[in-house]
């Protein structure tokens, strides 16, 4: 009985540890997402803009 108690506790252990392991994964991947959103959104504007230029530049050539 004290070694299934023992093993369970073991067992049980293991699990909270992997827990607190993947929650902190988790929360590492969310903001690594949101960097990634982030620099997505900047780099879409900035290609907006490189288009708006040369859009501009092409109206004065002759």
């Amino acid at each position: 009985m004290d070694a299934d108690l023992k093993a369970l506790e073991t067992k049980l252990t293991g699990l909270i540890s992997l827990c607190v392991d993947l929650r902190n994964q988790n929360a590492q991947l969310r903001q690594d997402l949101d960097a990634t959103l982030r620099d997505t959104a900047e780099l879409k504007a900035n290609m907006a803009q490189a288009s708006e230029r040369i859009e501009a530049l092409m109206e004065t050539l002759p």
